[in-house]
């Protein structure tokens, strides 16, 4: 038997129907257990205000407590003809408790009640993404300290240029992980606010504590604006996405370096080979199927903030069903990004260098440029010494000296990784997840 919200005395055409419903059973999927969270601080405040009976507050609690276990368990279903989350739900507890199972959506629109279900869970991913974003950076910080003495050719052009170091390479890439924590930061603090109680998007003549249901679920603050909470739909998915994406970028990459340094031109590092393929017909080949497929997922999950803003970005104030698409690109771009990042560690973690690359003489002329600043340091004018070892290099006379010392700030000898990682720490800190996990458990409990 169909129930649904909105549901008056006449059928929808069945096509019509399945064209306007499209993915939104499954994809509620990943709302369920943050439905019943905001309804358990929606009907908590609705008993304070008068709207319900304690008692009633009492099952009702019993029951979405019994939902949402359901719902971590795996075992939550949104039945057939049961249009959205927010129907299983009602319908689920009406099931049980009759008449007192239609009382919880006083106050609420289906609008509110979906921003909120939405805030919640990226509130929750971005979380799991942080943490999988430390585990990498940790990684990276070991590993670059623990060859932070290995020299490597350091390129410009696809040129060999310079003298690097594995230390250098995997600290930048350590580096670039705390610069996108600034990103996702900026995406908890704007998700962090409670939209519900904005109805429809223009409130609700019931006196509603909307203060008090922002203290139940862990909010820093409340959307004030009930306008603006509704116009936060879809730009709350815009700037997470923007946040994704820079970590993907980072992670892309570092897979291409990956893929490069590992072939046989470069031979600069050995992957775990559980981590590479074999072909059909070449027995000797060992792709890097893995990185491939995480500078794959890595970009594509790039074109996030550009899908999201193509949807939302010519709609006037109030909501319009062209918002329930964004749902289909941006729900699973967590996951797939927790996978990449997961991988990534993994890989990381059991990576090795070649510790001998610069013993091959074509990469003797990346010293060239430590020889120019040796005989300037020396007195000799700088283009002088430059000419000098450009025509040495020409004549094939040209011997390195490969004992570099480089001191200052960021530099081979100085790679400042307890300052990058004091940084990262600093990053995190400043989310304050504790509050939240204070506030969920307090409300479960």
């Amino acid at each position: 038997m169909a129930h649904k919200l909105w549901e008056k005395n006449f059928e929808v055409n069945k096509e019509i129907e399945r064209f306007t419903v499209g993915r939104d059973r499954e994809l509620d999927l990943y709302l369920a257990k943050y439905d019943v969270l905001g309804s358990m601080a929606h009907i908590t405040m609705l008993e304070s205000i008068g709207l319900l009976k304690k008692d009633e507050l009492e099952v009702l609690l019993v029951e979405l407590k019994k939902i949402y276990q359901l719902a971590e368990d795996g075992k939550f279903v949104i039945e057939d003809g049961v249009e959205d989350v927010h129907s299983q739900v009602e319908l689920m507890l009406t099931d049980k408790l009759g008449d007192i199972g239609k009382k919880i959506h006083s106050g609420r629109s289906r609008n509110d009640q979906v921003l909120l279900d939405l805030k919640l869970f990226t509130r929750h991913e971005l979380h799991e993404v942080v943490d999988h974003v430390k585990i990498l950076f940790d990684e990276l910080i070991q590993k670059s300290n623990q060859y932070k003495d290995v020299l490597m050719p350091g390129y410009t052009h696809l040129q060999i240029a310079m003298p690097s170091s594995f230390g250098l390479w995997f600290g930048a890439y350590a580096e670039s992980l705390v610069d996108d924590m600034f990103f996702l930061e900026a995406a908890w603090r704007m998700t962090n606010r409670n939209p519900l109680g904005s109805a429809a998007g223009y409130g609700s003549s019931f006196p509603l504590n909307r203060q008090m249901t922002t203290d139940l679920l862990g909010f820093d603050s409340m959307d004030y604006n009930v306008v603006y909470a509704q116009m936060g739909r879809g730009k709350m998915e815009r700037n997470v996405a923007f946040a994704l994406a820079t970590v993907a970028g980072t992670l892309a990459k570092l897979a291409m370096d990956a893929c490069m340094f590992n072939c046989q031109n470069f031979g600069f590092v050995h992957l775990p080979k559980e981590c590479t393929t074999g072909s059909s017909i070449m027995p000797h080949k060992k792709n890097p199927d893995v990185f491939e497929l995480i500078r794959a997922k890595s970009n594509k999950i790039q074109s996030l903030p550009q899908q999201v803003m193509m949807i939302m970005n010519n709609l006037p104030c109030g909501y319009f069903r062209d918002l329930q698409i964004i749902k289909e690109v941006f729900l699973p771009a967590f996951g797939e990004l927790e996978d990449c990042l997961q991988m990534t560690a993994y890989i990381i973690n059991k990576m090795e260098v070649n510790e001998h690359i610069l013993d091959n003489p074509m990469y003797d002329p990346i010293f060239s440029v430590e020889e120019v600043n040796r005989l300037a340091a020396a007195g000799m004018p700088f283009r002088d010494a430059y000419k000098k070892v450009g025509l040495e290099i020409e004549a094939g006379t040209f011997t390195p000296d490969k004992n570099i010392h480089h001191t200052h700030a960021g530099s081979i000898g100085n790679l400042c990784n307890d300052k990058i990682s004091a940084l990262m720490d600093e990053n995190i800190s400043r989310f304050h997840f504790e509050k939240v996990a204070s506030a969920v458990e307090k409300l479960l409990g």
